[in-house]
């Protein structure tokens, strides 16, 4: 299995992930700036500061981010996100920026979040569309996805649909109350609605699997998911102590 290239930014939490991805893998680590072998698979954390001008030239590569349950804490104020702390999970995933959820992995990751997970809800008034953020929208090439995704939902329900991004006032633990379902480009808040009990649905084609909006009036939720996103993140020490890529470089997933 070949080792990637650690490419590292002089921002702090890609610094450390990146850090740490290395010393667990054993891998070379080398700046953004210097990085020119593009044959050479990669690893680096966020698509940033010309990280994801590298991705989409190189063949093969590792991309870490924030996991899908117990992430680290931060906060969104003044169109920026503040990183309070790193000791969440951070999901690695292979040539993809997310995982698409499929397998048939044990639930012992799972149990170790001490997750409360709810039955899926039989109420609610209105759907929440998360926004995704700008970088999102350009990485995967939707800049009206507001727009074009609130006129697919409206072909399917008649509910009230509440746009909400990581800047709104009102949080999404608040909107999760009273709502039906959760539409999202990829937002990894999508399965925390899910573990809330309220159905999920994405409109990137890695995750478009999971629920097919014509059926948002229909909605139902695979809870066996959750057992294999928590095979796909991986907390800071787990990674600095070689436990993540000895994982990962045997299963691709």
């Amino acid at each position: 299995m070949e080792k990637p290239v650690v490419i590292y930014t002089d921002h702090i939490v890609n610094k450390t992930l990146c850090y740490n991805f290395a010393k667990g893998s054993g891998s070379l680590m080398c700046h953004v700036s210097k990085f020119r072998d593009y044959n050479k698979a990669i690893a680096t954390y966020g698509i940033l500061r010309g990280t994801l001008e590298i991705i989409k030239k190189v063949r093969n590569f590792y991309y870490m981010d924030h996991g899908y349950f117990n992430q680290s804490k931060r906060s969104f104020e003044n169109n920026r996100t503040n990183i309070i702390n790193l000791d969440g999970y951070f999901r690695i995933v292979y040539n993809n920026f997310i995982h698409n959820g499929k397998g048939n992995y044990p639930d012992d990751r799972l149990k170790k979040l001490n997750l409360k997970i709810h039955d899926q809800r039989k109420s609610g008034n209105h759907i929440i569309l998360s926004e995704p953020s700008n970088a999102m929208k350009k990485l995967y090439n939707v800049p009206n996805w507001t727009e074009d995704t609130l006129k697919l939902v409206r072909k399917y329900t008649d509910r009230k649909l509440v746009v909400h991004n990581k800047f709104s006032n009102k949080p999404l633990n608040v909107l999760f109350k009273d709502a039906w379902a959760f539409v999202s480009l990829q937002s990894t808040a999508g399965f925390i609605a899910m573990s809330e009990g309220i159905p999920s649905y994405f409109t990137e084609n890695t995750l478009c699997n999971i629920g097919q909006i014509r059926n948002i009036e229909k909605p139902s939720i695979d809870y066996e998911i959750f057992n294999n996103l928590a095979y796909g993140q991986w907390t800071l020490k787990e990674i600095e102590t070689g436990e993540a890529w000895e994982y990962i470089s045997r299963n691709f997933f």
